[in-house]
This record gives structure tokens, C-alpha cells and sequence, in this order.
């Protein structure tokens, strides 16, 4: 008798649930709204003169858990007074990062920082490392 009453319970859900409007999303034509706060893709940002803020200090790749930063650096130019040294390869091997942030917190220019853009697909491993060019533009 009791296995009577939990079916008939399971079939009341199954009904309710049967009878809901479904939350499908017509992706792409209709976007599903992204929190404000998700990580997604990483960027590098520039400053006021349109020079990148990295000063190859390497506190990002050193911070990465996943080690999937690689910064080779090499002296600034004369009239970027304000710095040392500049990244001449700044990579992010996408398929090895796990969007944890930590590369953003460690940054002490704000020179890093995630977008709230959902990380692209490409069909081979070579797209999926951002280079210095494309971490500027994204």
C-alpha cells in the first residue's frame, strides 16, 4: 500500500513537471544572460598612451596554478618611461587554464583581466593559445 501512495506522489511530479513551460534558449539566435561576475576569456589592457600595462613582472605566471602563462620579457622602449621591461611573448595556453583568476589578483598594474565572454571552440590546439597580439584585442 505505501509503494501505492509513493508512485502516485512520483506521478503528480511528473505531471507537474510535464505541464511547465520549458526554459529552452534558441541559442544563437537568443543570447542566455551571463552574470556579470563570470570569468571567461582573459585580456590584457593598455594604458592612457595605448601602450599594454604588462611590465613582464611574471607575478601572473607565477600565481597560475594550471601554468599555463609563459612570459618571455625583454627591455621597454626609451620612451616608455615609466617601466623597465615589456613582454615580447606573453601566451595563455587556453586548454590548460581553469579560469580561476588568480592571474588577475596577482597583478600589481591591473594589466590582466577576464571578460565575461564564453570561451571559444576551435577544431585544433594551436587557435586555443592566445598570444600577445590577441590577449590586446580581446
Amino acid at each position: 500500500m505505501h509503494y501505492l501512495f509513493a508512485m502516485f506522489r512520483g506521478l503528480r511530479i511528473s505531471l507537474a513537471q510535464f505541464l511547465r513551460k520549458p526554459v529552452t534558449v534558441q541559442y544563437p539566435e537568443v543570447k542566455a544572460e551571463i552574470n556579470p561576475r563570470f570569468r571567461g576569456e582573459h585580456r590584457l589592457t593598455s594604458d592612457e598612451h595605448g601602450h599594454m600595462k604588462c611590465v613582464a613582472c611574471f607575478m601572473c605566471a607565477t600565481a597560475c596554478p594550471a601554468e599555463c602563462i609563459h612570459i618571455v620579457a625583454e627591455a621597454a622602449p626609451e620612451d616608455w618611461g615609466d617601466r623597465d621591461k615589456i613582454p615580447k611573448v606573453f601566451d595563455i595556453d587556453m586548454l590548460r587554464c581553469i579560469y580561476c583568476g588568480y592571474c588577475v589578483e596577482a597583478c600589481p598594474k591591473e594589466a590582466i583581466e577576464m571578460t565575461n565572454k564564453i570561451p571559444r571552440v576551435y577544431d585544433n590546439r594551436e587557435d586555443f593559445i592566445y598570444d600577445m597580439q590577441k590577449l590586446l584585442k580581446n
